[in-house]
């Protein structure tokens, strides 16, 4: 869940060139996240305004697909952690609001709520029938004991 602050400063200065928005969405996408739920935070600090959500959902979009996200496969979803709006019931503070929408290789995918957009993502398909794979982040020969593992 990629957390965008809506409030006037705080949202360009997130997605300027150096910002921690920017930064954050390339780290997932590099790390292998390849899901995207873009949650649109502070929305009361901006008396829930249209405009500023749809601005913020084009930048965010326009910068997302250059990293490598599928926009439409994201969901945008404003909401107040604040006041809890949008989390898990849907706002009467937006009624302008229509819910989001998600393209996936089996279908669309709709909502209202944060809560709704976290259950959309399907779980990552485990190979089960192989043998338990564990990172490492280093392995010592000890002469008298053997390798030793050391986990991250």
């Amino acid at each position: 869940i990629l957390i965008i602050a809506a409030g006037t400063g705080e949202f360009e200065a997130g997605i300027s060139k150096d910002g921690q928005t920017r930064e954050h969405a390339l780290l997932a996408y590099t790390l292998g996240v390849k899901n995207l739920i873009v949650a649109i935070n502070k929305m009361d600090t901006t008396k829930w305004s249209e405009s500023r959500f749809q601005e913020i959902i084009k930048e965010t979009s326009n910068f997302i697909k250059k990293v490598g996200y599928n926009p439409k496969a994201v969901a945008f979803v404003p909401i107040s952690g604040f006041n809890g709006d949008n989390m898990l019931t849907p706002s009467t503070n937006c009624p302008w609001y229509k819910g989001w929408e998600r393209e996936i290789k089996s279908g669309k995918l709709t909502g209202k709520t944060l809560l709704e957009a976290i259950d959309s993502i399907e779980p990552p398909k485990r190979p089960v029938d192989k043998p338990l794979r564990l990172p490492l982040q280093d392995v010592y020969k000890i002469g008298g004991i053997g390798t030793v593992p050391i986990p991250p």
